[in-house]
């Protein structure tokens, strides 16, 4: 990716973003400082203002090589997938699934290293921005894409696979006050409409699909579409991976 290109290219086409451009992109050397400095632009505030964040979160970026590569993926995804990207630098300057996402994935280092009172508190303040909710414990993959993203919801114990799509207001989240594995997996190439919700331990398996305002409770099989309330099995999932295709429609059993 050509990032520092396509900064040019807006500077040049609107000086008035000179400052934002120049202090994310232009100015830095490596993508794991301007991922940082992004990052400490949204999320500073008083009782963490840039000045202490913005080191903290390039220094994560700098000791853990794979958030960057994370990163990089995730901005082709959404690059690829969403006609309404038309650059990869896009996500990194606006999208705020991208940004959730991203501090997420320094959240996930800094629970992995049991700084976890630091990971809770970038939890707090990233859902505070982004209006979305990710435990630092959950495990993600890379190469997602967050639609829009708010009111996206991902408990402590999920395991979402790589090449994943997930639409606005959706929750993977557990039932009960039960304690261990008590959260979704969602394998890789599954595409979950808006306002899905996924309750338990439940696992969505390669390439499936999970209707818009589905509720599901129980395990969906590879390669399916289900949705209703609660959301039972409407066909097979059209294509090679509905996450890359982001086709929502539904194809009924009875359909040829």
């Amino acid at each position: 990716m050509c990032l520092r290109e396509e900064a040019e290219g807006v500077v040049a086409a609107e000086p008035v973003l000179e400052h934002l451009v120049d202090d994310v992109i232009l100015s830095r050397k490596t993508l794991a400082e301007s991922l940082g400095a992004r990052l400490a632009r949204r999320l500073g505030r008083e009782d963490m203002p840039r000045e202490a964040l913005e080191p903290m979160l390039t220094g994560v970026f700098e000791e853990h090589p794979l958030t960057v590569y994370s990163a990089v993926r995730d901005m082709l995804a959404m690059y690829d997938r969403d006609p309404a990207c038309f650059s990869p630098l896009e996500p990194l300057l606006f999208f705020k699934g991208f940004l959730a996402l991203t501090a997420y994935r320094v959240a996930h280092e800094l629970w992995q290293d049991d700084r976890r009172w630091l990971a809770l508190y970038l939890q707090s303040v990233s859902s505070e921005a982004f209006a979305v909710d990710i435990h630092p414990a959950a495990r993600i993959g890379c190469g997602l894409l967050l639609d829009h993203a708010t009111s996206l919801v991902i408990g402590e114990t999920a395991i979402v696979e790589d090449e994943v799509s997930i639409l606005h207001e959706v929750t993977l989240g557990g039932t009960g006050k039960e304690c261990g594995d008590r959260h979704p997996i969602v394998r890789s190439g599954v595409l979950i409409g808006a306002g899905a919700k996924l309750l338990g331990r439940v696992e969505v398996g390669t390439c499936a699909k999970v209707g818009a305002g589905s509720v599901v409770l129980s395990d969906v099989p590879p390669h399916k579409t289900v949705a209703g309330v609660p959301a039972v099995v409407v066909g097979e999932s059209s294509g090679r991976s509905p996450a890359m295709e982001m086709d929502q429609s539904l194809k009924c059993e009875h359909e040829d």
